[in-house]
């Protein structure tokens, strides 16, 4: 081991989380309705799998982008040579269209701008490069994405401090909590160099509010850091009230010649919104352009192929369907999402109100044996190893409540998600009945106790009496 490096024999990659765990039994037993259908339900993994067959038909339409050619003439050598880090130029067009439609084109992008990266996670470690030190922090509301324990620090030495939010308002940010985020880092004596946030959230799956976001450009403008707002899911909002970036809160508040505008970046995928994670397709938004710079310097190590960008190019100036794919995602998404809400309720289990996003936030409270996360980590193993539902606990989102779960809807058919709902309702009633006679059992036993220690009382009452006589 000496021989090898600090960084691949430590254990801070995140891993060992219950996240990552959840995935590995579901990988060891994974649910087949044919094959296997006893097996995992997996329902831990965020992917948009309901709108496949929107992609399948454009692609059915075009058959000369996927046989990359352009005008009946073949573009395989053009695209099978070196391309330069920077990105093709109608490609990276495209997407700033597209973020705007996405955004009600409330907001405009500019290509010269964005730095391609391979995937969100790509994105959110080269921001962390470019805008920190190793040992320096940046905040995150809780719950988060359970990945950022291994996006943001693994390689790049930057800390997290939780800016703990709860249950009584929902999770949203507040004032005080920022404020006490930042003194716990400064007792910590980390230097504080921003805060990222998810929005819409994952796991909350719910929009930032306008004040949210407001007091957050406060923050930041008052503290002189920096923000990051990871806007992954912005296309998965499927109901009110609508998704608003951050871009569009800068650009009312006329921020746009101020010191703050350069320190507030964007990341962005195309893996939820358009349900293609393993085409491996992130960005980078930033107003500063060292930062861009730099982060397009960075991307070398993780590109995106240039048969990648012509296909979604092509796909993306392609507006009708661009309009209708956003238009039927959504509808589904909030067929999907109020299939397993109306599911849980019968089984006696309420979710955070959503708008947006692949899950829910599910609240089980009820169903830990005590107010502790070990309780939790029992319960969730039980759903995971008994009722096959791999779900991922609140603690692996650092939520500072135990008896939280993130459930995912969006990567499975409805006849999946019926038979999870079932499984999960099954498993409630069981657990309810064995609550209710062990009640029952406890008050038989302190019933006949009480009966006991009367009859106890009166005999010794009476013996006394006839001692007396």
């Amino acid at each position: 081991m000496g021989m090898l490096s600090r960084k691949v024999t430590c254990n801070s990659h995140g891993q060992d989380s219950s996240y990552f765990l959840g995935w590995q039994e579901f990988e060891k037993n994974p649910y087949d309705e044919v094959q296997n259908p006893q097996g995992i339900i997996q329902m831990g993994l965020a992917e948009n799998q309901l709108s496949f067959d929107l992609l399948e038909s454009w692609l059915d339409k075009n058959p000369d982008v996927a046989g990359f050619k352009r005008d009946g003439q073949s573009i395989f050598k053009e695209l099978a040579l070196f391309q330069d880090y920077h990105g093709l130029p109608a490609f990276k067009q495209a997407l700033v269209d597209f973020m705007a439609e996405i955004r009600g084109n409330k907001v405009t992008f500019d290509p010269n701008r964005i730095v391609l990266t391979a995937g969100a996670t790509s994105a959110n470690e080269s921001l962390m490069f470019c805008l920190a030190e190793h040992g320096d922090a940046f905040l995150l509301p809780t719950p988060y994405y359970p990945g950022f324990d291994r996006d943001l620090k693994w390689r790049t030495g930057v800390e997290i401090v939780p800016i703990k939010c709860t249950s009584s308002n929902r999770f949203q940010i507040t004032a005080s909590a920022l404020e006490e985020a930042y003194r716990q880092a400064k007792r910590k004596n980390l230097r504080v160099k921003g805060v990222l946030v998810t929005n819409p959230s994952n796991p909350l799956g719910t929009t930032m509010t306008r004040d949210e976001l407001d007091l957050l450009v406060n923050f930041i403008t008052d503290k002189e850091i920096h923000l990051i707002s990871d806007e992954i899911y912005s296309g998965t909002v499927f109901s009110s009230p609508a998704f608003v970036s951050i871009m569009e809160v800068l650009k009312d508040r006329n921020l746009e010649k101020t010191q703050v505008w350069e320190r507030v970046h964007i990341v962005y995928s195309l893996s939820k919104d358009l349900g293609l994670p393993g085409f491996r397709v992130g960005a980078i938004y930033s107003n500063d352009p060292i930062v861009v710079a730099a982060a397009t310097k960075m991307s070398s190590f993780g590109l995106v192929s240039s048969q990648t960008q012509y296909l979604l190019s092509t796909m993306l100036s392609d507006k009708k369907f661009t309009k209708e794919y956003i238009a039927k995602t959504h509808k589904r998404l909030r067929k999907q999402r109020s299939m397993l809400v109306a599911g849980l309720e019968k089984a006696g289990i309420c979710c955070l109100e959503s708008n947006a996003g692949l899950f829910c936030w599910v609240d089980m409270r009820h169903l830990l044996s005590s107010d502790t996360f070990e309780a939790e980590m029992d319960l969730w193993k039980r759903i995971v190893y008994d009722v096959k539902l791999n779900i991922s606990p609140g603690s692996s989102c650092h939520c500072s409540e135990p008896g939280w779960f993130r459930v995912c809807f969006a990567n499975m058919s409805e006849d999946t998600l019926k038979l999870a709902i079932q499984r999960l309702k099954s498993f409630v009633g069981s657990i309810t009945s064995n609550h209710r006679s062990h009640q029952e059992l406890k008050n038989s036993r302190r019933k006949f106790r009480t009966k006991w220690v009367f009859r106890l009382s009166f005999q010794s009452f009476h013996d006394r009496e006839q001692d007396e006589r």
